[in-house]
């Protein structure tokens, strides 16, 4: 029997795609905040009820909350950076716990290279980012948060050319966001590329933990 098409077999993740896709479009046009605002967030949350009807697992509760929190944190964005920092680092916590879930029992040294690279050198350039020095302190903070988050992505038993790299590509996306403060002030760069580097790394976390956890343990799925 042939496969079912994908609106078929996961609405929620092709509705995801739909309004990630229709955020990065619209917002070039002269529609309001009461409108992009939302529809921005619905992309990620969107991801997050599809993390919940995958698995019943505690590991894709987790996966769904860190979804949500990222949603919030998506919307904030558009008004207020500073709470959508605080709502961010609540997502990489949460990340975090995941993560350390599912360490993986050994690494190459290359890997491991890769970690602590990821661990170290993201709060570095974060802090040298900001223009102002009254913001180094807030990014230091955050490059912390967002280096562990990514660096236990890539030590994690998960698929690494996905979850590793979706982490990467969310750590990266917002490094943009933070150049916005410094280097990249004014430019157009950001507006480009971070939204769709951001989406595109957590549509690579999702359905890598996603399809892992359905492997590993098949009788805790909830939907074909």
């Amino acid at each position: 029997m042939p496969k079912r098409a994908l609106a078929q077999k996961r609405p929620f993740l092709l509705a995801s795609i739909a309004a990630a896709l229709a955020f990065y479009y619209l917002r070039a046009g002269p529609y309001p905040d009461v409108i992009l605002i939302p529809l921005k967030g619905s992309a990620v949350a969107l991801l997050a009820i599809y993390a919940w009807l995958r698995h019943m697992s505690q590991d894709a509760r987790l996966l769904a909350i860190m979804l949500v929190l990222a949603a919030l944190g998506d919307m904030a964005l558009e008004f207020y950076s500073g709470v959508a920092a605080v709502i961010f680092f609540g997502h990489h916590v949460v990340a975090l716990m995941l993560y350390l879930r599912h360490r993986r029992e050994r690494l190459a040294p290359s890997q491991k290279a890769t970690v602590v690279a990821l661990l170290l050198l993201t709060p570095a350039i974060a802090w040298l980012l900001p223009a102002d020095p009254a913001g180094r302190e807030q990014a230091l903070i955050y490059g912390f948060s967002l280096g562990g988050m990514a660096a236990s992505a890539w030590a994690s038993s998960f698929p690494r050319y996905r979850v590793g790299a979706g982490a990467v590509l969310f750590l990266l996306a917002h490094m943009l966001l933070i150049a916005e403060f410094g280097p990249l002030e004014g430019n157009e760069i950001p507006r480009i590329f971070a939204w769709p580097v951001y989406y595109l790394g957590q549509l690579l976390i999702v359905t890598g933990i996603a399809q892992t956890l359905r492997k590993r343990d098949p009788e805790l799925r909830l939907v074909k």
